[in-house]
């Protein structure tokens, strides 16, 4: 489809009806949820979109696709997206006096403190944010949560009794565990995030040292580090290791479809929450559609929809009553200062890596 120059003032945009989106994504057979109207807010008061807007993401080319059609079909306006995984800080950092994009969207709070405090962003006022908790938006308005996940401690039933299962993430360290807990490796985001969230919560119990201790005792009872999560729930799916931790989607999925004896622990300390993110980019080339996009994306008519195809849990109330059952089971959430563990996770991640994960154990997929 070629692109069009689209002339429709802010106040036109806000009024248009959503129209739903052609593809039913991965998750559900009901298509997709989008199908509400929304509203809109624009960088300048008044000011028309632009016919283009580019987002740089971590999100999957099915996500972005299901989603740039709805925004497209809402507005006229075209989406381009560039899927650039680990390397989209980066990106937008190395790009910071020229901007290229208009869009961050993906990656979790702790990347999104940093690039706030380095100025990468301009603050946006979305209509869902003040329904936003807290925990999942910035104070100063410069990015919001738009999904939250969460990792959590799961056993193979088969193999250990809900007796004999570890309760909480301390428990991890017990010598009795040895060679009965596989994870991920750290090139895994949610990996990286749970050592770092770990990091700081035993550094706050009783001192870094003793953290750092922790995480030492985690990886001699780790029997191995799996370069995929299909080889990890494979692994104890087979039985051999009882223990895991992983994202709950990934382990409701193992469970519930592809019918794994796999029981998940609602952790005492809570479990780690990583929140993916959202923001516009400062001086941006397509200001106007970005503030569009941010509130689309954010929306809770996105969210159900991401929901319900895609099995991305909502950070909206509003959302998440209308997604699926397992996603409102609810869970405690382990209490974390994401702006500490910004401003440390390369130490903590380059100590892991280096003096106390045993590269030995890395399987890596074939």
């Amino acid at each position: 489809m070629g692109k069009k120059v689209v002339s429709l003032l802010l106040s036109g945009f806000m009024a248009l009806s959503l129209a739903a989106c052609g593809s039913t994504g991965t998750g559900s057979a009901s298509g997709s949820a989008v199908q509400q109207s929304g509203s809109a807010s624009a960088s300048t008061s008044g000011a028309a979109l632009e016919d283009t807007v580019v987002v740089y993401t971590t999100h999957s080319e099915a996500i972005l696709e299901e989603i740039a059609a709805a925004f497209t079909e809402k507005t006229g306006v075209q989406v381009e997206f560039i899927n650039l995984k680990g390397e989209l800080a980066d990106r937008v950092r190395g790009e910071m006096k020229n901007p290229q994009a208009d869009i961050m969207y993906g990656g979790d709070t702790a990347t999104y403190m940093l690039l706030k405090d380095e100025g990468a962003y301009t603050v946006s006022n979305p209509s869902w944010g003040g329904d936003l908790d807290s925990a999942f938006k910035d104070g100063d308005g410069f990015w919001y949560g738009t999904i939250q996940t969460p990792v959590m401690l799961f056993y193979n039933t088969e193999q250990l009794s809900a007796a004999d299962a570890p309760k909480d993430w301390g428990d991890l360290a017990d010598a009795k565990y040895a060679g009965k807990i596989v994870s991920r490796d750290s090139l895994s985001s949610s990996m990286r995030s749970t050592i770092c969230n770990l990091m700081y919560f035993y550094s706050q119990q009783n001192g870094e040292d003793s953290a750092l201790e922790y995480l030492a005792a985690l990886d001699t009872n780790t029997k191995s580090y799996y370069s995929s999560g299909s080889m990890m729930f494979e692994a104890i799916g087979k039985g051999e290791a009882a223990i895991s931790f992983g994202v709950l989607s990934d382990i409701t999925t193992n469970r519930d479809e592809n019918g794994m004896p796999l029981e998940i622990i609602d952790a005492a300390s809570g479990s780690v929450v990583i929140t993916d993110c959202i923001a516009a980019l400062k001086d941006s080339p397509h200001p106007a559609a970005a503030q569009a996009f941010l509130e689309f994306a954010g929306s809770a008519e996105v969210q159900t929809m991401l929901a319900n195809d895609f099995n991305r849990m909502p950070t909206l109330k509003a959302a998440l009553a209308n997604s699926p059952a397992w996603m409102q089971t609810g869970y405690a959430a382990m209490d974390v200062d994401w702006s500490a563990i910004a401003a440390n996770q390369s130490d903590w991640l380059s100590n892991w890596e280096t003096n106390i994960c045993n590269a030995d154990k890395a399987v890596a997929s074939k």
